[in-house]
Parts: C-alpha cells; structure tokens; sequence
C-alpha cells in the first residue's frame, strides 16, 4: 500500500489503515510505504531502465518495486491537489511502473482518494490508469474510492467513505484469492508472441 500524502496520519493515512484493517482480517498481510513526504524527482526518460530493469536514480521508487514485484496486489493512496494526485507520488508511480521490468499482469491494482471537497473523481481516474496499462484487475467498491475531510477527525465523520474503504479490503481480498485459485487451476493468461506499439513515423 502506497500512501502518497505527506502527513503520515492525515486523511489519506485513515483511509488506508480502514482498508488495511480489512485485508488483514481476510487473511491478506499489509504493509503501508509512505512517499508523499520523500524528495522524488520525475521521470528523465534516459531509458536506462530498459537495459538494468530498475531506476537510475536508487531511491525508494527502486525499495517500492522489489516489494511490488513480490506483493499479489497494490493499493495507492493520495490526497487531491488542485483536482490532481500528489506530484510527488505521481513522479513515483510513473517511475515504478515504468522501470520496473517484471511483468504487472494479474496483480490486483486498487486507488484511493481523499479530499476536503472536490477533484476526488479525476483523482480516482488519474490513479486507475497506472494499473488498466500493466493488466492489472482494478478493485472497485459500493462506490468510487473516497473519503472526505479536511482532517483524519473528519473522515471519521464519514461513515459511508470509511464503508466504502472497508468493502474495498473485502473485494481485493476475494480477487485475490480468486486469482491464486485461477492460476493454480487454469494458469496466466497466454502471451502475446511479440508486443505491437502503434506509431506512424512516416505520417501514413
């Protein structure tokens, strides 16, 4: 679980712990990092990666992907900012997912938001596109993966977010024991022979 805020008990931190609490209940080990605080640059796009399948830059984004690459599933949380994610963790999830080279597919992928009032839905979208674009399944809820408040206190006030939150736990839960018992039985889902990238150098 990813906690993209920089206040390590803020609204974010309560939303995750709700969560937390219900994955552990269902019998799935947790384990919150917090990188809203930590200096992460962006992406410089020197590619190095695609030859050392980790980051140039040894920070905590290259600490997050071995514990990614070993995890069944991947929660990120984070505050809204002027109707966007934390740019911090924006900067860090462009990096994880992109230097990190082992394959994604079939991990369970789940956002969630906090906000005081509004830009919590393109919040929520912005976040889901990390995990559509690796195959990974996206975790939904009774509703879109929010809680309101301006402080850890008012979000206590939000019974429905904090419901949400808890069947959030419950359905990443069950899809991913689900997806074990699928591998186990049926294995992964065959490969592509070779990956196609659309582009049109020549303008046709």
């Amino acid at each position: 679980m990813i906690n993209g805020s920089p206040k390590p008990n803020g609204c974010t931190a309560r939303a995750l712990r709700e969560v937390a609490e219900t994955l552990e209940k269902e019998g799935i080990e947790t384990e919150i990092l917090r990188v809203g605080s930590q200096p992460v640059r962006g992406c410089i796009a020197c590619n190095t990666c695609s030859k050392t399948k980790k980051c140039v830059f040894d920070d905590v984004v290259n600490e997050a992907a071995k514990k990614f690459e070993e995890c069944d599933g991947l929660v990120v949380g984070s505050p809204v900012y002027f109707g966007s994610a934390n740019g911090n963790l924006v900067s860090f999830l462009d990096r994880l997912f992109y230097s990190s080279g082992f394959d994604k597919s079939m991990k369970v992928g789940a956002s969630v938001v906090s906000c005081r009032r509004g830009g919590n839905t393109a919040t929520f979208d912005e976040l889901n596109k990390y995990f559509t674009i690796s195959e990974m399944p996206v975790v939904s809820s009774k509703y879109w993966n929010m809680v309101h408040g301006f402080t850890a206190e008012d979000v206590e006030k939000d019974l429905e977010g904090l419901q949400t939150m808890r069947i959030l736990g419950k359905n990443m839960a069950f899809l991913i024991k689900s997806i074990a018992l699928g591998k186990e039985k049926y294995g992964m889902p065959e490969k592509e022979e070779k990956k196609y990238y659309t582009s049109f150098p020549d303008g046709k």
